[in-house]
């Protein structure tokens, strides 16, 4: 039906076995660094220089803020989903990355399609469609780490506390022990205490870097028992048993509806799934209808129904605890 030459098979398993190879030799030599300076960016910045402040100055400037911690941008709304994000490249190099996408879309549109209207369009959505929906997807996916890390940084709070330490050395223990995004965060609030930012600003600095929805429990507790009083540490234990019957929660709503979400995903890829195979099997079948702009008008409906019907699909499957 189709010609193939097994040649090029050769060359993609030569090509793999080279980089399992490279990858073998580069965890061999990854292996020996430290534990400490690898667990989170925090440390890794802080086995390079000494001094707290200017580790501080670092991450803050690596998040798009200002070095004392303020918005860098006038827009607050984007400021917040680049904080969010979580990445360390900064505001500029951002930018740059940015401006290089869009270009790069215009020219390889330009050059395979060959209309400089279409690769315009292909630069205005690499320019400006897909740069927030990227960074909401990755700020997404880390709030959702953040949550599943937050019980187990409680815990590591609430026994602190219990051995006779204070609050901001309890803090710094999660700093320590634990991996990102939840080592570095909790580094920044240790770091931010040390140089004379009150607990409940510096909580309240963490939920606006996150904005989960379990965090403003934690912020509340800490600036309820720090004004009148009481056992920090079991608030934060039966807080931390609150927020993990609501992730089981989660999790067991989530099996429940992964036949729905799995039905969507293949009544959504089956006609595109069909078409591929029809186009690759047989070129010429749509070849007399495919110019015509009845053709385009449908095409554009059913896309445009099919949209419809994923997002009712998705609503019922996804939502809020």
């Amino acid at each position: 039906m189709f010609d193939f030459n097994s040649i090029y098979l050769f060359y993609l398993l030569v090509g793999l076995s080279a980089a399992m190879f490279a990858e073998g030799i580069y965890l061999l030599v990854y292996s020996n660094a430290s534990y400490r300076k690898n667990i989170n960016r925090r440390l890794k910045v802080m086995s390079d220089k000494t001094d707290r402040e200017s580790v501080l100055v670092q991450l803050r400037r690596e998040r798009g803020l200002t070095s004392a911690g303020d918005y860098r941008l006038p827009i607050v709304s984007l400021n917040q989903l680049l904080l969010q994000s979580g990445l360390t490249i900064g505001f500029g190099r951002l930018i740059i990355v940015i401006v290089a996408g869009a270009v790069a879309a215009f020219v390889a549109m330009l050059t395979f399609e060959g209309s400089a209207f279409h690769a315009f369009l292909a630069a205005l959505f690499c320019g400006i469609a897909l740069p927030p929906l990227v960074l909401k997807f990755m700020r997404s996916r880390r709030q959702k780490k953040f949550s599943a890390q937050f019980p187990d940084g409680i815990d590591i709070i609430v026994r602190s506390l219990r051995a006779g330490h204070p609050v901001p050395i309890a803090i710094s223990m999660v700093a320590k022990e634990m991996r990102d995004p939840i080592g570095t965060e909790f580094g920044i609030v240790s770091d931010e205490l040390t140089y004379g930012s009150d607990l409940e600003t510096a909580m309240r600095n963490l939920f606006f870097r996150i904005g989960t929805d379990d965090l403003p429990l934690f912020v509340t507790a800490v600036a309820i028992q720090r004004s009148t009083g009481g056992n920090l540490g079991e608030i934060l234990e039966n807080l931390s048993s609150v927020i993990r019957q609501r992730f089981k929660m989660r999790r067991k709503i989530r099996a429940l509806a992964a036949e729905g979400r799995a039905s969507a995903l293949i009544l959504s890829s089956l006609p595109i799934g069909m078409f591929a195979v029809i186009q690759f099997l047989v070129p010429s079948f749509y070849a007399s209808v495919w110019d015509q702009d009845l053709t385009k008008i449908a095409l554009s409906l059913a896309g445009c129904w099919m949209g419809v019907g994923n997002f009712i699909m998705y609503r019922m499957v996804n939502f809020r605890i």
